[in-house]
This record gives structure tokens, sequence and C-alpha cells, in this order.
């Protein structure tokens, strides 16, 4: 089985992208976060096309399985730091660092299952808290490029949402663990 087959690219071009989503935010206008929010929209898109693709085809390998969800983890984390820069009354540092410290910490707890032999299968409310995350920043890059305060309030919603869901999944995937421990 190919490394470096279709599935595995798209994981890696959403690695990619994040320079570019940066550095159209290093220096915000409406336009450039009207580009950024295109860039991550399209990033966004090949984390669902990329497992899909991979499964369908048959080409599920060990390195799509470390790229897709570092790549995913790269996109969200860079989003939240750019919109605390420049969305701070609606994105706080506080509720990024939950967000990443959520990432960080589930991504550990899944590497010491592993080594162990455990398999912690994601949940279904993790990808409810994707989902909520791309609303989020969508919506907020939208609302700096037609300041629209209903696009506001929306990114602040699902912002909360997202944050909920990250510390409510990252609850169960510890409980999962511990109840593993105990068999």
């Amino acid at each position: 089985m190919k490394i470096f087959n279709v599935p595995n690219m798209l994981s890696l071009s959403r690695i990619f992208s994040v320079p570019v989503f940066i550095i159209l935010m290093l220096e915000p206008s409406p336009g450039r976060a009207l580009a950024a929010g295109i860039v991550f929209s399209l990033a966004s898109a090949t984390d669902w096309l990329d497992g899909y693709l991979a499964r369908k085809w048959g080409q599920v390998t060990k390195m799509g399985k470390l790229l897709d969800p570092i790549a995913d983890k790269i996109l969200i984390m860079a989003a939240l730091v750019t919109l605390v820069e420049i969305r701070s009354e609606v994105v706080h540092a506080w509720i990024a660092i939950v967000i990443i410290g959520r990432e960080f910490a589930v991504t550990g707890l899944r590497a010491i299952a592993s080594s162990e032999g455990i398999v912690i299968p994601a949940e279904t409310v993790g990808k409810y808290k994707v989902g909520a995350q791309i609303i989020a920043v969508l919506s907020l890059l939208l609302d700096y490029y037609l300041m629209d305060a209903r696009l506001r309030d929306l990114g602040a919603i699902a912002l909360w949402v997202a944050m909920v869901l990250s510390v409510y999944s990252a609850v169960q995937y510890f409980v999962k663990y511990w109840k593993q421990l105990d068999r």
C-alpha cells in the first residue's frame, strides 16, 4: 500500500494550507479575512474527503491515521490562535486554551492507550465538536469581512458549543480509558 496516496496527500494539503491561512491573517483586512475563510473552508473539506476516499478506495494507512488528526489539530489551532489575536472580543484566550488543551490531552491519552493495546474509538460528540469549530471560525472570519453582527453572534455561540463539546468529549475519552483499565 502506497504511503503517498490521494487521501494522504489531501491531509498534507491541509497542513500546507495552514501557513497560507496564517499569512493572510498576519495583517488582517476584510478581503484577507475572506480569502482566509476560503482557505479554511477548502482545508476543512479535505478533512471529510480524505477519510471518505481512504475507506472507499481501501487506502487506509498508518501514515494517514497519523497525518489526518495532526492536520485537523494544526488547522483548528492556527485558526483559534489567529482569532484570539484579531477577534479577542469574541474569542477569548482562555476558550482557545481549553479547546487546544483538550486536543493535547486526548491525543496524549490515545497514544498511551494505544501503547497499552487499548483502542479508544472516536465518538460522535467529537464530530459535532469539529462541526461547531468550523462554524465558529468561518462565521467569525465572514463577520470580519461583512461586519454582520448575526455572523459574530453565530460564531460566538458556535465557539461556546465547541468548547463545551471539547470538555465533554475529553471526559468521555478518559472515562472509556479508565473503564478499559479496570477490565
